[in-house]
């Protein structure tokens, strides 16, 4: 059972491992570069697994001792996971003890193929969204880790490498247009986020346009409910 879930599983995050490979050693770079052993970016990435948050922790590190600030930072920055989290609900029902692993790795990437993807009629769903979320993982921490190796040997100016979070997200928006016909939930999801943007500023926007995003997809789902 668990073999055919992790065959099952592996093909759908190849695409990833190559994009979290490159993403986790300009991590590791960046962390090496600023001082810091190899270990800090190896057990950040195991223990945090929030590639965004992450780049940002490394300013945290360097920086005066605030909790309060680190708190609310890393509520803004990862607040999307809170709609994640709520959506996957249902799916993550009746996954026994591997329900906390899943809650604990789900980022970006594992939640769009679990969400997504519907395993073959013999393969046990909860084991493969465990190994879409484990391989998903340890691509990460495997490039943290590496990059911060080489960064002992390796050196070049890492100024704006923290911009392939960035770059990541792009790719990922433009890929889901080009798969879809139905390109409503995108334009609903910029149209909420450029207002909140004009609104509350880039260092607020986040929170409000998630909630904003919701708000529209409720709405949109009571009156198609009406209809």
């Amino acid at each position: 059972m668990k073999r055919k879930a992790f065959r099952a599983a592996a093909p759908y995050t190849l695409p990833i491992c190559v994009g979290f490979l490159f993403l986790g050693m300009s991590y590791g770079f960046l962390m090496r570069s600023k001082g810091f052993s190899f270990v800090y970016p190896m057990l950040m990435s195991s223990f945090i697994f929030a590639g965004s948050m992450e780049f940002v922790a490394v300013n945290l590190l360097l920086s005066a001792f605030n909790p309060l600030h680190a708190f609310f930072l890393t509520l803004m920055v990862n607040a999307r996971h809170l709609f994640y989290g709520i959506s996957m609900l249902d799916k993550y029902k009746n996954t026994g003890l591997k329900k906390f692993y899943l809650i604990f790795g789900l980022c970006d990437e594992s939640f769009s193929i679990n969400c997504t993807v519907t395993p073959p009629p013999d393969v046990d769903r909860g084991w493969f969204m465990f190994f879409v979320t484990l391989l998903n993982q340890c691509y990460w921490v495997t490039g943290a880790t590496l990059g911060a190796l080489l960064g002992y040997v390796i050196r070049f100016d890492t100024t704006g490498i923290e911009f392939v979070m960035t770059a990541l997200f792009a790719v990922m928006f433009v890929n889901q247009w080009e798969e879809t016909d139905n390109h409503s939930p995108a334009l609903t999801g910029v149209g909420c986020t450029l207002l909140c943007l004009l609104l509350f500023g880039s260092e607020n926007f986040i929170i409000p346009a998630m909630a904003f995003i919701i708000l529209c997809f409720a709405g949109k789902k009571k009156l198609e409910a009406v209809k």
